[in-house]
């Protein structure tokens, strides 16, 4: 028996060995002149044609994405009324943020965006209501960008609830390394 498979497994290696032979034989142009293919040296117009062009990269350190304190939710109120929860119309809260990066050109390239929702209160209807909705970068402690966007976010009933996305993209900040950079997003009634 112990005989019975030693033989299988040299029949396998030399089943083996016969295809890797045959493959190199045709690697090789299918002739036994291997040396042609060993000492060939690409020339310098071969290189410079075969390198890449540069594209940007992935930063490896996204800034990170943070909600600004006091901005994570935004209420809608009757008039006069506000902070009294009997009189709500809408409340809009961020649920999610993200962000990537590219880097080219001492430039770091961002796209970030919020996926939030805007809930009906006990006081809401099916008016429109724009949510003012504030990304802004800072580097080093300085800002380097800002922006308020108004999101039109209608309910349709029956629901009580809207989703809404917002993006932004291609916003480029001067990059060296080592920079502290912190995006922020919020929402922003008053600026």
């Amino acid at each position: 028996m112990l005989s019975l498979k030693i033989g299988r497994a040299i029949a396998v290696v030399a089943t083996a060995s016969l295809s890797l032979s045959a493959c190199i034989g045709s690697f090789a142009g299918g002739n036994n002149n291997t040396n042609q293919l060993q000492n060939k040296s690409a020339t310098q117009t071969e290189i410079a044609n075969s390198a890449p062009t540069a594209f940007p990269i992935v930063a490896s350190e996204c800034p990170q994405i943070r909600v600004r304190s006091g901005g994570e939710s935004f209420g809608v109120y009757t008039k006069g009324q506000i902070g009294n929860a009997k009189e709500l119309r809408y409340q809009a809260v961020i649920d999610k943020q993200s962000r990537n990066c590219l880097v080219s050109n001492g430039l770091i390239t961002v796209k970030m965006g919020v996926v939030g929702r805007l809930l009906t209160g006990p006081k809401g209807s099916n008016d429109t209501v724009n949510v003012p909705l504030r990304f802004a970068v800072e580097r080093d402690g300085l800002s380097v960008f800002s922006q308020k966007y108004d999101i039109p976010i209608t309910i349709t009933p029956p629901s009580q609830a809207e989703e809404f996305i917002k993006v932004v993209e291609n916003v480029a900040i001067p990059y060296v390394g080592g920079e502290e950079i912190i995006i922020w997003v919020g929402f922003d009634p008053k600026g």
